[in-house]
């Protein structure tokens, strides 16, 4: 069988390549150049008395207000884990130093199970300024356009994020809470973010 003289073979094979360039052209690098492009560290507000509310049938309570502007280091996607339900996205991301491609191009990044991991041959910052400047977040999108606008993010690009660091349980007793410090590592270190509000440069 033919379709407008390509057989069905060979149709599928030029869909395929077209998927893949469309692919990568989605997902290339942005370049910046040399220099900080995120110089300042996020903002955080403690939430003293929160009003819990439901999410995708999770409970959801604030503990912080929270915003910043960071370099995207690295994304990565989750679907079957339970937590993909809230967070179908993580985010490395850095700021100071950690927004330089000079810096970064020594750095080799990496996500994988919801962490964060990077690697030097030899440090070009110190150790304790690559883990107070960069950071793994799981993102709770506040809305389907938020959910979009995540999916959507390339490696490099610069983004503007607005929202609160969670807690969520669900009615199993299952909890997920997230880290209120920058200075942290390792479980348990990572921010639960709920995005209300997402720009991408």
């Amino acid at each position: 069988m033919t379709f407008a003289g390509l057989s069905w073979r060979r149709l599928a094979f030029i869909l395929l390549i077209a998927w893949g360039a469309y692919h990568h052209w989605q997902q290339r690098t942005e370049q910046h150049g040399p220099g900080v492009i995120a110089a300042d560290s996020p903002q955080q507000q403690r939430i003293s008395h929160a009003t819990s509310f439901s999410l995708n049938n999770y409970t959801i309570t604030p503990l912080a207000e929270f915003s910043l502007q960071a370099r995207v280091l690295s994304t990565q996607r989750y679907q079957l884990d339970r937590a993909a339900q809230l967070a179908p996205v993580d985010l490395a991301l850095g700021w100071g130093r950690m927004s330089d491609e000079t810096i970064l191009s020594r750095i080799s990044i990496s996500q994988s199970g919801r962490f964060y991991f990077w690697r030097v041959e030899q440090f070009p910052i110190p150790r304790e300024e690559i883990e107070s400047h960069s950071a793994n977040m799981h993102m709770v999108p506040a809305d389907n356009t938020i959910a979009q606008q995540l999916k959507a993010i390339r490696v490099g690009q610069r983004v503007n994020i607005q929202g609160q660091l969670i807690e969520a349980k669900g009615a199993d007793g299952w909890t997920w809470r997230s880290s209120l410090t920058r200075t942290d590592t390792g479980n348990g270190a990572c921010e639960l973010v709920l995005v209300k509000a997402l720009t991408v440069e």
